[in-house]
């Protein structure tokens, strides 16, 4: 596939959004020569029914958890918490509370980030029994370099490609997504092909609509959705929140819980954008947010994102029904490119460079700024030994 999402050639965010289907082909590819690996660590962990799975990683890579993670619980029929780094880092006592056998994932796009290595020596020292999966886009980082050799700790990394020299994680996120997912559920080449051939298709078919919405006088988009699909979500409304550098208003909450308050949010200059769920029953909820919201904003004014049709023909539907039948959190996989290129398109409106949004470095590509602090001797290892 092209490395560019005319007439953008020259943006690096533009080629990384456009080429992730390539990328995430090389990911799957990645994680089938580790299978081995990857599961003779994995099984001795999975067979303990105390095993307590927790995601983390912070901003985009806590997001990757928060997608993850109700797939994962349905997948493995278990417990699977998504917890920031930057509250295990700033609470450990509350979110490590628990001393059980504990897999930590950790999620990096660099590993530079002070509460990515943080977090880390924190569940070591808190809880007695810790093992750790590192999924990473950079070996030259500090989480790797940590992690290479120690034996309680699997590493897997990133296609090079995944590292996005942009300020804002776009292939990063999905191929750490993806790969979770392939980790843990096994080898899906169905979904994987279905995945790139259905963002060729928004990146050829869908760019002039969504640099038409880019140009339409917004002021606030929303994201929703139900599930995963609400941790993809928050990383929509993020992903414009960056390439806007605060300009447009952007929000995120669950189909359900959009109306006990948030939905005060809306405005004649709001459009919304709603994910369905694959999940015949999840989907009614989503169906009537977005019927909720055409009767309040217009039709025209929200966009329903499916894999399946929808009843309402009129609204404005974009089905991509090359991803009939795949569940939520491979469809997230798909899904954020139409938030990254609505981004992308809203930033360049804008007068903005999406590299760099932040010119002045208020914020950052690695966050610096951050003083791990540490924890006095009462705090480290449990005293009941969490057995």
């Amino acid at each position: 596939m092209s490395d560019t999402i005319t007439p953008l050639h020259a943006s690096a965010t533009a080629r990384e959004i456009s080429r992730q289907p390539d990328v995430w082909l090389e990911a799957a590819q990645k994680i089938t020569g580790q299978r081995q690996d990857i599961d003779a660590f994995l099984t001795p962990l999975l067979a303990n029914p105390r095993l307590r799975i927790i995601l983390t990683g912070a901003g985009t890579s806590a997001f990757v958890g928060d997608t993850a993670a109700p797939a994962l619980t349905q997948l493995l029929g278990r417990r699977v918490d998504s917890v920031a780094t930057t509250d295990i880092v700033s609470n450990p006592r509350e979110y490590l509370g628990e001393d059980l056998p504990t897999l930590l994932v950790s999620y990096a796009r660099s590993g530079n980030s002070p509460e990515s290595t943080a977090a880390t020596v924190l569940a070591d020292d808190v809880l007695t029994e810790v093992h750790h999966l590192i999924i990473t886009c950079d070996q030259e980082g500090n989480l790797y370099k940590q992690h290479q050799d120690d034996p309680k700790s699997k590493i897997v990394l990133m296609p090079t490609r995944a590292n996005d020299e942009g300020f804002a994680m776009t292939s990063s996120f999905t191929s750490m997504l993806l790969s979770t997912l392939l980790i843990f559920g096994g080898d899906d080449d169905r979904a994987v092909t279905a995945l790139g051939r259905t963002v060729e298709n928004i990146v050829t078919h869908r760019q002039d609509e969504i640099r038409q919405l880019a140009g339409a006088s917004y002021e606030r988009v929303i994201y929703l959705g139900s599930g995963p699909l609400t941790g993809l979500a928050r990383e929509s409304a993020l992903k414009l929140l960056e390439l806007t550098a605060g300009r447009i208003v952007t929000y995120y909450d669950s189909a359900l819980g959009f109306r006990h308050g948030p939905k005060a949010v809306l405005n004649d200059r709001t459009l919304a954008l709603v994910y369905m769920s694959s999940d015949t029953y999840t989907r009614r909820y989503d169906q009537d947010i977005v019927t909720e919201l055409r009767s309040a904003l217009g039709a025209d004014h929200v966009i329903a994102i499916s894999s399946e049709p929808m009843p309402d023909e009129d609204g404005r539907n974009w089905v991509l029904d090359e991803l009939t039948g795949v569940n939520d959190a491979f469809l997230a996989v798909a899904y954020i490119v139409i938030a990254q290129l609505l981004g992308l398109s809203f930033s360049v409106k804008l007068g903005f460079t999406p590299d760099n949004p932040f010119p002045n470095g208020t914020v950052n590509r690695v966050v610096k700024g951050v003083t791990i602090h540490p924890l006095a001797p009462s705090d480290h290892k449990h005293t009941n030994g969490g057995r």
